[in-house]
């Protein structure tokens, strides 16, 4: 979806960061009485990150909440880099890019909601998915046209892979 002023994605891509809850979820969990939380993953947005993966673009998921589903799903899919409970998301990405030895201007990340506006404002490019808060959408450099849990992962790995040039350059 192109939004007023949008910028491109920039070439030579290497990182793309994602937000879960709201993101690679549609927000929602489930809990039980028992205290069980369930999260719904969308099967097409794990093919997209894959794709990503294959590549050879990082991926990585930070996430303020802690999620046994979340650690389990991103080791099913050969997301290496997740944090969970993490207050601090700038200081965890800035610890994965200095890690791949990449700069923040061939960086990407997604979100949906106010918690995201540090890094998505620190990073080269800035997504936010169509269920987004306003706030959040007017912050970045483009908006999503499907929402998180919807196949908005699966969009933004495409748009990447067709627009960032797959990580080269």
């Amino acid at each position: 979806m192109k939004v007023p002023g949008e910028r491109s994605c920039p070439p030579g891509v290497r990182l793309v960061g994602f937000d879960v809850d709201g993101v690679f979820t549609d927000g929602r969990f489930y809990l039980s009485d028992d205290g069980v939380e369930t999260k719904a993953f969308n099967t097409q947005d794990g093919f997209g990150i894959r794709q990503l993966l294959n590549a050879g673009i990082s991926v990585a998921a930070i996430s303020g909440r802690h999620s046994a589903a979340v650690e389990k799903r991103m080791q099913e899919l050969g997301v290496k880099h997740v944090f969970q409970g993490c207050k601090d998301k700038v200081a965890a990405f800035d610890g994965v890019v200095a890690e791949l030895g990449i700069e923040l201007d061939r960086c990407v990340f997604v979100g949906d909601d106010i918690p995201d506006l540090p890094l998505l404002r620190h990073v080269g490019f800035s997504i936010a998915v169509a269920n987004a808060v306003p706030t959040v959408k007017d912050a970045c450099d483009h908006v999503t046209v499907a929402c998180g849990g919807g196949g908005a992962v699966r969009e933004v790995c495409e748009y990447v892979l067709r627009n960032g040039n797959a990580g080269r350059g």
